[in-house]
């Protein structure tokens, strides 16, 4: 009784100037992101209305936790875009601009990366990047990886460019450390999560984001959607007023990417 007295909740078009997000977990049951079509078209459409036109689905590749292939993967989106279609005249979302992958850098990820081809972005731009695309990759969240500069370093020699998914969330690097300063060195691009920014993962996530971004180290923004408890989180981030800010005074290559 009396719903309809009550104020539906305020959104911004705050993300709008990016075009693209270039992170999400929305392709249904293969991490753990969405769980079925209905919640993934639910938070899609959010991110309808707050100003993305474009989204590419970066599912996990982390065994044996989430042992995805790129072919299979592959053939689930191509599904989930016919499902997606299906449904557009009941909601405004995003279009659907292709399927890469968040490769977890673990003691697996040589053997993956030496033997089949990576699922990555492009630059709209046939003449900037590296030949094979713009790879994007995570740590772990608990504890540093030896070597992990070799590993990434082979990967360039391949003939990848390197995305380092949101950095600031690695709680044994801080944003002045060694380690992202030599990854910067090296050419590896960061990207943030738009949720660090609200504080979705704590205060020192949301400092060292906004520290990163401050020192110019971060060239991509991510909405990294998993489900409506993160959508709701995006909400927040478009009226938050430091993010809004942001938005009015930072570049990022969002919208560079193959659209």
């Amino acid at each position: 009784m009396f719903n309809f007295l009550k104020k539906k909740p305020q959104v911004l078009p705050t993300f709008a100037p990016l075009v693209t997000d270039m992170h999400s977990h929305l392709l249904p049951r293969v991490d753990d992101g969405s769980n079925s079509l209905e919640m993934s078209m639910e938070v899609l459409a959010m991110m309808k209305q707050v100003g993305f036109e474009e989204a590419r689905l970066t599912p996990h590749y982390q065994y044996p936790r989430f042992p995805n292939e790129e072919q299979d993967i592959l053939r689930r989106f191509e599904s989930f875009c016919a499902e997606v279609d299906q449904h557009r005249g009941e909601r405004a979302m995003p279009l659907l601009k292709g399927v890469s992958g968040e490769y977890r850098v673990d003691s697996g990820f040589d053997d993956r990366a030496r033997s089949k081809e990576l699922l990555t972005f492009h630059f709209a731009d046939p003449d900037e990047g590296a030949p094979k695309g713009l790879l994007l990759v995570e740590f772990s969240l608990h504890q540093p990886m030896l070597g992990v500069e070799n590993v990434l370093f082979d990967r360039q020699m391949e003939g990848y460019d390197l995305i380092l998914a949101h950095p600031e969330r690695y709680p044994y690097y801080d944003s002045n450390s060694k380690m992202m300063e030599q990854l910067k060195e090296a050419g590896v691009y960061f990207q943030v999560n738009i949720l660090s920014l609200e504080g979705f993962y704590g205060d020192a996530a949301r400092k060292k984001a906004f520290t990163m971004i401050e020192n110019g180290w971060v060239e991509f923004l991510g909405t990294d959607m998993h489900n409506t408890t993160y959508s709701e989180g995006l909400r927040r981030a478009s009226v938050n007023k430091s993010i809004i800010k942001l938005m009015e005074k930072e570049e990022f290559l969002n919208a560079k990417l193959v659209r």
